[in-house]
């Protein structure tokens, strides 16, 4: 189930509101310049299905936003537990960083969560299957997969070279609670 955190950047025990109610977490999103929808992934996947497969699978929907916004590049990032780079990808996701392009990510299995920063708050926005959210270029975030992830997104960019992180240097989300993952 989606869920929003809201807490103070400096005190992440601060629970300013929490709440599964999607229209809620739209009004909360949407008035930091995040949109959010709901979209359909009823797909059936397999754990470790590729990039093609995904695509494949949701060609409609990737299209329908190519459309929209003149996408450039389209990748999917897909983890499972017993992915070899499971470990190397939460590392590298966990990092607070922007974009220089917006990122469009359409969840089509499991769950991860955007921990986004934005006037001295954090936005802990838990993704499930169906969820696609938008991060505006220069937004200030991180992603957790969790400890065992197990998600699929497809990512969505208007530049060519897709997915490129600009690295705060700023270690908050080192003060924030990991995520434990859809089934702890």
């Amino acid at each position: 189930m989606t869920t929003l955190t809201i807490t103070p950047d400096h005190a992440p025990d601060q629970v300013l509101l929490h709440t599964s109610d999607f229209d809620v977490i739209q009004r909360e999103l949407a008035a930091i310049g995040i949109p959010m929808q709901r979209w359909s992934a009823t797909e059936k996947l397999a754990p470790d299905a590729n990039q093609a497969t995904v695509l494949k699978a949701y060609e409609k929907s990737v299209a329908a936003l190519s459309a929209r916004y003149d996408i450039q590049s389209v990748d999917v990032v897909a983890m499972y537990p017993a992915h070899e780079m499971a470990a190397t990808a939460r590392g590298k996701f966990l990092s607070e960083h922007t974009h220089d392009d917006f990122e469009i990510r359409f969840f089509v299995d499991g769950a991860g969560v955007f921990y986004i920063r934005k006037g001295g708050k954090v936005y802990q926005t838990l993704c499930t299957a169906g969820d696609l959210i938008e991060l505006p270029a220069d937004t200030t975030h991180w992603f957790d997969m969790g400890p065992k992830p197990f998600f699929k997104a497809i990512r969505l960019f208007t530049k060519p070279d897709g997915w490129v992180g600009h690295f705060t240097g700023d270690e908050i989300a080192k003060r924030f609670p990991e995520y434990a993952g859809a089934g702890a």
